[in-house]
Parts: C-alpha cells; structure tokens; sequence
C-alpha cells in the first residue's frame, strides 16, 4: 500500500508542473528534470532510468533512479539520500541492478530494496558491466600503475595527500585531459564477484584502458559464455598523438589476450558480442588521428578473424550500438540534418549488394539517444528532446512512428516553434541551421539577431535539449535566434565536415555570413542590431570574426567568445589531443607554420573593434585559459571595449549551477547593452 501511495505521489507531483506559462528564466532552466540513461528489463516490463535534479542553493545536481513500466505507469524512486546514484544495470536474470553511488558499485532488488555495497576500492569504481551468467561485474578505476593492490593504492593517496608539497609532475603527454590533471595515475579495467569480495585488475601496467581519449562509456564487455572479455587499449608509444585505440579480447581464465583490431590505426571502441557468441560488433574510424572520421559499425568473425563494415556506404556517423533480441539486426543513432534518427542494418547482409542499401532509417523526425530494445524486440525504448521539450524517456513499437513517453512530464513552457532554414554558403552549397523566435513573438516587431556558432568545429546544432547554451534563454530575452550549421557540421555527409580542415577560417566564414545575410531579410529582424556568440571553435569563430568585421551586407555590433582559441601557434602545444591541432592544420607549428599563421586570430588584431565579452574556465585543458586570456589582453591595449570573465573552478563548460546563472546574466546583459 505505502509503494503505491508513493507511486501516485510521485505522479502527481511531476504531473502537476505540466502547466503552461509565459516565461522562461534560468530558474526554469535548472528546474527542469536532467532525464537519462534508460534500461529496459530482461523480462522487458520495466524501465529503469535517472533524474537529475538540480540545487542551486547547493551548487550541485543530485542524481537518483527511478523505475517505471513500460506503459509509464508504476513510477518509482528507487535510491534516495543525499549522494547521487547513477548508471543502473540490470542483472542478467533481471532481479537486481548494478548502480554507482559514492564513487562505489552497489547492487539492489529491482524494486529498490536490500541495497548491498559490492567494491569497497580505495580508488572508487565506476561503469559497472554484468556478466552474462551473472556472477561477475567489470567496473573501471584509476590506479597507479606500480601498485598490484589496493592497499598499495590507498598507502600512495594518502602520501600524496600528506605532503607539503603539491607539485604536479609529468612524465608523459595526455597527463592532463579536459579538466582533469591525471599525474600517475591511470585508467583500469577490473572484475569482482556480483556478490562482493576483492576486486582483481584485469588490464595492470602503465597504461589506460579505455584509452583516456577514446572512452564512450561502454568500453568493455563480456562473452556470451563469460569466459573471455573485451576491451580496449592503444599501443602507441604516444596517446596524445594518436586515435589508435584497439579492442583486445583476454581468457578470464589464462589471461591470453589478442589484438582483434591491429590493423586500423583509427579509433575502434565500444565492443558488443553478438549472443551465440559468433561475432564481435564495434564501432571504428578508419583513418588515423582524426577524432572527427565517419564512424563504421564493423563486425569481427571470432572463428576467421575477418572484420567486415557493415555500414559502408552509409555516409553518416553511426553512434550507440543495440543488438536485437534475435541477434540478427543492429540498430543505431546517426545524426542526419541537425536530428539523430534510429537506422538499421543486418548483422549478416548480403555481401553481393552494396551495402549502404542495407541501412535503413527506422525512426526519424527526432532527435533519439540512450537506445535500447526490449527482449522480445517489440518495443524501442529511447531518450527523446528538442530545443523546445526537454529530454524525457519514450516507448516506441518497432515499425511504428509513433511513440509514448513514459518518464514523468515535466513542466510546459510556451516555447515558439523552431523553424529550420535554408541558404547557399560558399561555392554555392546548401547549408542548413534553425531559427528560434523569442517567446510572445509579435511578427509586426522589430528584434535583434544572436548568432550561436557551434564548438567542434566537427559538431551540430541539433534540435535536442541542452542546458548550455539554450536557445531559449536568448529567445526569453527578447532575441532572434540564429543557429547555423557551417561547414564542419556533423550531419551532412563525412565530406561536408572533412572540407574544415585546414580550412578553419575560409568557407565556413563564408557559410557563416551568408546564413547571416539571408536570414537578416525577414522583416521582424533589424539587421542593425546583430551580435555572436560561440563557445571552443565556435569561440574561435568569434574572435575571427573580430578581425574580418567587414562584410559590406552587416556588421556584428557585438561579440561574445566562451573558451575561444585565439592564439593558434600557442595552443598547439598547450592543448591535450595533440592529434586534433596536428591533423587540422597539417602538422605542428614548426611543420606548417603557414597553416597556423594564415588561420590565427592573433594574426589580425589591427582590424579589432567590436566590443567583445570573454569567457573562460580556469581549469580549461582543451583550451587553455590562456587563450582568452591574451585575446582580453589585446583587447584592452587596443581599447576595445572588453570585459574578461574566468571562473577558477570551471573547465572547458560553466557547469555549476551558481556559475552557469552568472555566465548567463553577464552575457544576456552584455548582448543586451549592445543590441537594445
């Protein structure tokens, strides 16, 4: 009776937010529901997922797990407290759930009961993989790679930890990554008894499995016997300079170990075994330190050792792989014109056709991810968002374009509707990107422009819900807003986003400028008051702009650069993927210094005079503070107006949510004492 009166509660409580209003404010933003990360149940009745909800007062996201059925109903908050619980696994007899609570792995009853802790390692777990017999669990950690014990791990962080001095040494690139500084320690890929008890290092030595570049969160897997497990490693001397990570299968229970993939030197990740234990299905990118090739969906023969493509001919980036129930179909995400429709493509096709006829789009018009299927392969379950409807779980039958959503609603905002548009960019191609109207839009009104440009640069906007760089927090206040998706863009075929390599300032600008000038002709728009904005590339955009404000058809007023690179010959070497800079300007600095000199900001401060609002994370690896730091600085002697902001406890995205309302507020104001 108590589980069902909580159950109702709940219901009526996500229910009752479900009421229109007429505006949209940062407090509405982080009100809304972070949903992720849906299971479906052996026996396919239950879902389980995560909420996250966002305390401002507290600066955090408290994340729990929730199950409900398939037919959403039967909610329920499974973990509760003040530690945040994630990444739920069913068991393989669907009894229980692995789950990651306070950097440790648990397991629980599937209705949340007899909750038992599993790894008690001083250096935390996470990832938690069943297997298939159920007797085991494989979960990553970061160790050192001298240490054979867990004792020896915990004696070392307490001497680090001890010290008086705090230095940071390295002795190898990829030491740091993102906003994390690594030191010694690395990533490793252990197995411990579903029921508790010592957890033992499968993949010990100095080096990181996944590699620290290549992990997708599904880096590891078990074989249909549970005898032998799959993950990944790369064997290059360098990682830093190098995609080359392999998928290495070992015996459990004589170590042996092959190299399955050894012959690409691009990415190859995410390992899944087909259930007769026949092939291993993964995920590759063909060519070498190029984060951004077309991701293939590749099938290993275990018997003949041959690797066949299946998606060949498939000219997009096939994303999450999900097997169905009769293991003779894979089912995939793949971005397609700033959406992630569901494709398909058979396990075993017939090798004499070509073979992108094989794929085919299954369910489109969305913007899909977390896929999953349940075991009779009836249904699809799925995460589906918009820019204008936050992300929530659905249920669709296979076949059917039609779905349900079965997470809780969340509260309902009037949003305008996103429109995409079209225009020609540079030698005459089609591009494409959105448009979003403020909220109470008056088609009699004049409005000023925002620009958004995307990071990547191999990237997109897509029509998915984000809570950086919303939309609709510029459409709130009173701004058209313009999306663009240049060259570089995922989405439009892999020779749309190789054209901005080595080319990061040419014809994208030009896709860029001519969206902006067709887009500038609506009548509701005031092409007097137009302003950019761009976080990374889309940052780096900015500041280019600064230098090429000339086009005779507008001009920005304003600008707004979040962790943009500026100084391209600096953040060569101050980076971390040292394979990104290599491979998109053809070498090094000391290599192709024309590259680097032709396409660098810096290079044209004299034309600088469009007021220009910085913004950095202290903690920014990608790219380094630094950069904004010397685009502040430049600004400043070249009396341009500026203003510098750099949060010390942020990297590369302001995500704490006291930060991310006070990055919002300056630069809504910022565009605002410019625009209006």
């Amino acid at each position: 009776m108590k589980r069902s009166i909580l159950s109702a509660f709940l219901l009526f409580t996500f229910a009752a937010v479900g009421v229109a209003q007429s505006t949209f404010t940062f407090d509405d933003l982080v009100a809304v529901k972070r949903v992720g990360d849906p299971q479906v149940s052996p026996a396919g009745d239950l879902v389980a997922f995560t909420i996250g909800t966002v305390d401002k007062a507290a600066n955090r996201t408290l994340t729990h797990i929730y199950t409900v059925r398939l037919d959403g109903s039967g909610l329920k908050q499974i973990t509760s407290g003040d530690r945040s619980a994630s990444t739920p696994r069913w068991s393989p007899d669907g009894r229980q759930l692995a789950f990651v609570t306070g950097g440790q792995i648990w397991r629980m009853d599937a209705d949340g009961d007899d909750k038992e802790q599993i790894t008690r390692i001083s250096t935390g777990a996470a990832n938690p993989v069943w297997s298939p017999d159920g007797k085991w669990i494989a979960f990553s950690s970061e160790v050192y790679p001298e240490c054979t014990t867990d004792e020896c791990n915990k004696a070392e962080d307490a001497r680090v930890a001890a010290s008086k001095v705090q230095a940071k040494v390295a002795e190898r690139l990829l030491f740091k990554h993102w906003n994390e500084w690594r030191d010694r320690k690395r990533t490793h890929v252990f197995v411990v008894a579903s029921n508790g008890g010592t957890a033992t290092d499968l993949t010990p030595g100095d080096f990181d499995s996944p590699p620290y570049s290549a992990s997708t969160g599904v880096d590891y897997a078990f074989s249909p016997d549970s005898t032998e497990i799959a993950f990944l490693r790369n064997f290059d001397p360098v990682e830093a300079t190098s995609t080359n990570s392999d998928i290495v299968v070992m015996s459990l229970s004589t170590k042996s170990q092959k190299n399955i993939t050894q012959n690409n030197k691009g990415y190859d990740v995410e390992p899944v075994y087909t259930r007769n234990g026949k092939y291993i299905l993964f995920r590759s990118q063909a060519t070498a330190t190029f984060e951004a090739d077309r991701w293939r969906i590749m099938r290993y023969d275990r018997s003949s050792g041959e690797t066949v493509e299946l998606t060949r001919g498939f000219d997009q980036m096939a994303d999450h792989i999900v097997l169905s129930p009769d293991q003779t179909t894979v089912y995939f995400t793949a971005g397609e014109r700033g959406r992630s429709p569901i494709f398909s493509v058979p396990v075993e096709p017939d090798l004499r056709l070509r073979i992108a006829t094989h794929v085919k789009k299954v369910l489109g018009n969305g913007s899909f991810s977390n896929l999953s299927i349940t075991r009779d392969g009836r249904r699809f379950v799925f995460v589906k968002s918009s820019m204008n409807e936050p992300a929530a779980v659905f249920s669709a039958q296979v076949g059917s374009a039609e779905f349900k959503q079965i997470s809780p609603p969340d509260r309902k905002f009037p949003f305008t509707t996103v429109e995409e548009t079209e225009w020609r960019g540079a030698l005459n191609r089609n591009i494409h990107g959105w448009v979003v109207k403020p909220i109470g839009f008056d088609p009699s009104k004049k409005y000023p422009l925002i620009v958004l440009i995307h990071g990547g640069p191999q990237s997109a906007w897509n029509d998915s819900w984000g809570y950086r760089w919303n939309p609709q927090m510029f459409a709130n206040a009173g701004y058209v807003v313009f999306m663009p998706n240049p060259r570089g863009s995922t989405g439009y075929g892999q020779q749309f986003v190789n054209e901005i390599s080595g080319d990061w300032g040419g014809k994208v600008f030009t896709d860029i400028k001519n969206g902006v000038a067709e887009v500038i002709k609506r009548p509701y728009i005031d092409p007097n008051r137009i302003g950019a904005a761009g976080a990374s590339y889309g940052g780096y955009m900015v500041n280019w702009i600064l230098g090429h404000n000339n086009d005779p058809r507008f001009k920005f007023k304003t600008l707004v650069s979040h962790a943009g690179v500026y100084n391209l010959e600096s953040m060569a070497t101050a980076t971390e993927e040292i394979f990104f800079v290599n491979w998109e300007f053809k070498g090094m600095p000391w290599q192709n210094p024309v590259q680097y000199q032709r396409w660098s900001p810096n290079k044209f401060v004299n034309n600088f005079s469009t007021p220009t609002l910085v913004t950095a994370g202290e903690l920014d690896y990608r790219v380094p503070v630094d950069q904004s730091l010397q685009l502040f600085t430049t600004l400043q002697l070249k009396k341009v107006e500026s203003k510098l902001i750099v949060f010390p406890d942020e990297g590369h995205w302001i995500l704490k949510p006291q930060n991310s309302e006070f990055w919002y507020r300056n630069v809504i104001e910022w565009f605002g004492k410019h625009l209006k």
